[in-house]
């Protein structure tokens, strides 16, 4: 709870995945890929309730296991491929009742901490807005970025961009990196998305922005594991 308003967290989890097969439960760095979130969530000082939203047994059983509640299975037109990645939430809440807040939080993004969790809780109930979502700075730049026409001529994508000739005064651009979303459960069900104008941006290191969506990212995540566990053996 946080300013007495409740929180519900959704940690949503289907058993199909086109680039690594049961990425859920893909185990990295000694355990599923969805313990890493769980874990994590269970270390917030303001979620009331965590569960998982899922279609399969096994994820389902894996989340009740490292302590997430399991409390319906998502119906299967809610898990295909093409279902947008609200949907599960908006069905989440209507599901459950009793909470102001929902906090959406994608097992794919294994790296994001508590204080991540917290920090987008308190941005989004602090400045009172009616959801918060996690960004992170560009690597590369849209002031800097071409689109191509039919005569292969090079259009900026940006027209201003044009004047700047170094990228350290480049104005900082940030994108969604997936790994925290809060909202009023009032304002979701009217705007049926977490981006509108009362919408306001938590920001996150790249270090903690990692989405894995191929094999490269689990190695990648595995690497960044490891190299955690060094400096803390070090300390």
């Amino acid at each position: 709870m946080i300013g007495g308003r409740r929180i519900l967290t959704v940690i949503p989890a289907r058993g199909g995945s086109k680039g690594i097969p049961r990425k859920n439960l893909y185990r990295v760095a000694g355990k599923p890929l969805i313990a890493w979130t769980i874990e994590e969530a269970k270390k917030s000082k303001f979620i009331d309730r965590l569960i998982v939203s899922s279609d399969d047994e096994e994820i389902m059983e894996t989340a009740v296991r490292y302590g997430c509640e399991a409390p319906f299975r998502r119906p299967n037109q809610l898990a295909k491929d093409e279902t947008p990645g609200v949907e599960p939430i908006l069905h989440a809440v209507e599901e459950i009742s009793g909470y102001d807040y929902v906090v959406l939080l994608q097992p794919t993004s294994p790296l994001r901490t508590v204080s991540d969790i917290d920090g987008c809780l308190e941005l989004c109930v602090g400045s009172r807005s009616a959801s918060c979502v996690s960004v992170t700075e560009t690597e590369e730049n849209p002031y800097w970025m071409f689109r191509i026409n039919e005569d292969n001529r090079m259009l900026p994508v940006l027209p201003e961009g044009s004047g700047f000739t170094r990228r350290q005064d480049l104005p900082p651009c940030y994108v969604l990196n997936g790994a925290v979303y809060v909202s009023e459960i009032t304002a979701l069900l009217k705007n049926k998305s977490f981006l509108h104008e009362d919408t306001v941006a938590y920001r996150m290191p790249r270090e903690r922005s990692l989405d894995i969506d191929d094999m490269e990212d689990i190695l990648e995540f595995e690497r960044r594991v490891q190299n955690r566990s060094s400096s803390k053996m070090k300390l």
